[in-house]
């Protein structure tokens, strides 16, 4: 384990660090499976900690079924009745409260994998950047573009035009989220960039979501047995516009 990272682990989590830093956390973390432990340790208790709708409310009733309970148990002339129905009183509440328990571990450690993805898909789109690696295959022609996935993915990517719409096509790529090839469409708008990510999904249809994170616009969904993350500095209701196309003729 690295003390440097250590030490600067919590301010990359809350996202104070400039970009520099920020990528060479990242690649520790790809190559350090203790460090990366530890920030997935610390990204679900931030996510518990600071999510006040991770609560959820009693199951409507259960006060007053254990008062029922234990109201029966005092007036049972049988002691060892009485003492039976309080502790089914009290199995009955641990039962629920360990219900809750687990919803609400479920729910927080599905928001830290989907914070943590976006970040990474935020940190592909600013790679591509810096690197002046944006496209493998340039051009303007889904015909062109499409093609050069062929066997470099084990999926075949969606692929479509928007020029016309005011978003055209500037080629495409291959880029790794989470370890896994997926494809990259660039598109522009006013000479901002836009990364669609594509890969496979195995999850069932979902909605639109938003974040945004150092400044970037990020939006995500599932279709048509895909998942897509369109990333960008573009301000986010022209990039909503570019992902309502996308959903329209990609579907």
């Amino acid at each position: 384990m690295s003390e440097h990272v250590q030490r600067l682990l919590h301010g990359y989590i809350d996202g104070e660090l400039d970009i520099v830093k920020a990528l060479e956390i990242e690649e520790h973390l790809q190559s350090c499976a203790e460090c990366s432990q530890q920030y997935k340790e610390l990204m679900v208790l931030k996510s518990v900690v600071s999510r006040t709708t991770l609560f959820n409310p009693a199951p409507k009733g259960l006060e007053k079924r254990i008062k029922s309970s234990v109201r029966k148990a005092n007036q049972a002339s049988q002691p060892w009745l009485s003492l039976q129905l309080r502790w089914i009183a009290i199995a009955v509440f641990l039962v629920g409260f360990i219900i809750l328990g687990v919803m609400i571990g479920s729910r927080a450690f599905n928001q830290s994998q989907e914070f943590t993805l976006a970040r990474e898909v935020q940190s592909a789109h600013v790679r591509s950047l810096m690197a002046s690696h944006l496209t493998d295959i340039t051009s303007t022609d889904q015909h062109t573009v499409k093609p050069w996935f062929n066997g470099k993915l084990d999926f075949s990517p969606p692929v479509v035009d928007l020029a016309t719409q005011g978003f055209p096509l500037i080629g495409g790529r291959l880029d790794y989220i989470e370890n896994y090839p997926v494809a990259a469409l660039v598109y522009q708008r006013n000479k901002h960039d836009i990364n669609l990510f594509i890969w496979p999904s195995g999850n069932t249809e979902e909605g639109l979501r938003y974040s945004t994170y150092n400044g970037y616009n990020v939006y995500h969904w599932t279709q048509s047995g895909m998942t897509y993350w369109a990333v960008s500095d573009l301000n986010p209701d022209e990039l909503k516009s570019f992902v309502e196309l996308v959903q329209k003729n990609f579907g």
